[in-house]
């Protein structure tokens, strides 16, 4: 199994590594700081240094317990190399992820809807909720109260628990499809004083580095299904 190194620290730029296994461009690692596309988030991009040869690395997905590089080219082998993240994107999108959490819970606390799809990126993101209508006044006032809470700050942190534990907490799973009875153990990501959810991206240390949120634009996805395109600012 793959270390994880975006786990212990997403905001590790630079690691040091083994490639073990190598098929064409495919490369799995021991370890890596490279997200995998998955819950919603896109994997990182970057490169792989090896004896002076750089391999850029343009998709990163799980396949089973592995997690897999596809690089631009061939040549690299089995043995050491260097990982270098591409952090402007990165850090942009733990800048969303954290943003989509502080959305998600603030719009729960006031109808109670969950979340039925999403998706970030560098320019806008996206959530679904399952809901009759979007109220606009109630949208934009949820935005100004997500901003006070950006500029006061709060502590953003994650660990793992124990499924049956965490599932005791109200509120945990918010998406309208909870995780399969499979997982024994979550990983919690907690704005301090203000939400805790189950998990595996990466976010931001304080929701001070959020910026702002500013809302795109809202759609009528279909019955009780409701779109809300965002993004953050400076």
């Amino acid at each position: 199994m793959t270390r994880k190194l975006y786990w212990e620290d997403s905001y590790t730029r630079e690691f040091q590594a083994k490639a073990i296994s190598i098929e064409s461009n495919l490369v799995e690692l021991n370890q890596t700081a490279f997200y995998p596309t998955g819950g919603g988030e896109p994997n990182d991009t970057g490169k792989l240094i090896q004896n002076g040869n750089e391999f850029f690395v343009s998709n990163v997905f799980k396949k089973e317990d592995k997690i897999l590089h596809k690089v631009d080219k061939e040549g690299l082998k089995i043995g050491e190399l260097k990982g270098i993240i591409n952090w402007e994107r990165r850090y942009l999108l733990m800048r969303m992820h954290t943003a989509a959490h502080l959305l998600a819970t603030l719009i729960h606390n006031e109808t109670d809807a969950l979340i039925t799809g999403g998706n970030l990126d560098t320019e806008k993101s996206r959530l679904d909720f399952n809901l009759e209508t979007f109220d606009k006044e109630m949208i934009s006032r949820l935005i100004q109260d997500a901003n006070k809470l950006i500029k006061q700050g709060a502590e953003v942190k994650s660990y793992i628990m124990k499924r049956e534990d965490a599932m005791k907490i109200p509120g945990v799973i918010k998406l309208a499809e909870a995780l399969p009875p499979a997982i024994s153990e979550l990983r919690i990501v907690e704005i301090v004083g203000i939400d805790r959810q189950a998990d595996g991206g990466n976010h931001v240390k304080n929701l001070n580095e959020i910026g702002s949120i500013e809302v795109v634009k809202m759609e009528n996805k279909g019955k009780d299904n409701r779109r809300l395109y965002f993004t953050v600012g400076p």
